[in-house]
């Protein structure tokens, strides 16, 4: 048997006020979209905001839906716009906020599986990392240079 190690190294934030003024703005802008977030029944409500280098910001809020399975998240619903929308544009960073209607979110919310895997398709297709910042609705920022920090054992298309 052969033990292998995964590490991984990601930079944390005591404050949105730590980052520079463009990381501000994007994390402003998923927070404008979480504020239009259609989430009934989990009562959670998640935005993102993804830069394009292109210069254009694509905004997504999690879309729920009595049959939980046809809903999608906020960092799905941005990626697959901006890929409908500009498909030749690469993404180079991507904010994310969260916060519960019921609780305090006072940490940093990483994206969930199956973002992880749909984010991670667009950093092996463009063979760029995709920066992430995440957060709750206030306290520390969690930044990550690249998916593959949250998603070291990713499936992509050499698996298949």
């Amino acid at each position: 048997m052969k033990e292998v190690k995964i590490e991984t190294t990601l930079q944390v934030f005591d404050s949105i006020k730590d980052l520079s003024e463009d990381i501000q703005s994007l994390m402003s802008q998923a927070s404008e979209a979480r504020d239009k977030a259609y989430a009934p029944y989990s009562k959670f409500n998640v935005g993102a905001a993804l830069l394009l280098d292109n210069g254009e910001v694509v905004t997504g809020s999690n879309q729920e839906n009595a049959s939980y399975p046809s809903g999608l998240c906020a960092e799905r619903t941005a990626i697959y716009y901006a890929g409908a929308k500009y498909p030749d544009a690469k993404f180079l960073r991507m904010a994310i906020i969260a916060g519960s209607q019921i609780n305090p979110t006072l940490k940093p919310i990483p994206p969930c599986g199956a973002c992880r895997q749909a984010i991670a398709e667009y950093e092996v297709k463009q063979e760029l990392p995709i920066e992430l910042y995440f957060m709750g609705e206030t306290g520390k920022v969690v930044r990550s240079n690249s998916l593959g920090n949250l998603l070291p054992l990713l499936f992509d298309k050499s698996a298949l």
